[in-house]
């Protein structure tokens, strides 16, 4: 009997458990609200940091971009007056210390002689036709092409060879042709007459 009254007291403080569950106190749901918008706001807050740091590290990398882009016509110059050994032997360390500089803050030359023509990296100033070539080869660098960390500083200058196609003949006028080999001109006026007409039929 004891028992049979234990269980039913279990039960009743069971049930009574679950409505308390079931009807939360404000304070509770007003807490809950405001630790979910603690949340979210620390995740924007987190997010907005790392857009930050993301912008500082890109100011940072291109602040120099338009000093060294000031700086490629002396080293053009430099480049330039390489024209004889003994100028060459004089030049070469100016040229070197220079490039080492401007490669310390992420410069880089493109590649540009014998590559595939890129539109993104060169700038087409001049065609050439060579047969034994690949079509859309760079021939020939006018001017040298710089990337800063990973972005066009300078488009090289390039000539690329552009292989002249044969224009084909209509389907008609090598029959012609064909046909007509050895005849007058009045028969090959009369032939080509009746070809036409056969064609318009």
């Amino acid at each position: 009997m004891i028992n049979l009254v234990e269980h039913k007291q279990e039960k009743e403080a069971e049930k009574h458990k679950d409505k308390k569950k079931q009807k939360k106190d404000p304070k509770d749901v007003k807490i809950e609200e405001l630790t979910e918008l603690v949340k979210r706001v620390q995740a924007e807050f987190e997010n907005f940091k790392k857009r930050e740091e993301k912008d500082r590290k890109q100011f940072v990398e291109y602040s120099n971009a338009e000093l060294i882009s000031n700086l490629l016509p002396v080293l053009d110059s430099v480049q330039a007056a390489e024209n004889t050994e003994e100028a060459k032997k004089l030049i070469q360390p100016i040229k070197t210390q220079l490039t080492q500089v401007l490669e310390k803050y992420g410069l880089k030359e493109i590649e540009a002689l014998g590559k595939k023509f890129n539109p993104e990296l060169h700038d087409c100033l001049m065609q050439e036709n060579d047969s034994e070539k690949e079509n859309n080869i760079v021939l020939e660098e006018l001017q040298k092409g710089y990337t800063l960390k990973d972005k066009v500083l300078r488009h090289a200058r390039v000539k690329i060879n552009r292989k002249k196609t044969e224009e084909k003949q209509p389907f008609l006028e090598k029959k012609v042709a064909t046909q007509t080999k050895g005849l007058s001109a009045q028969q090959n006026q009369d032939f080509v007459s009746e070809q036409k007409k056969g064609e318009e039929k």
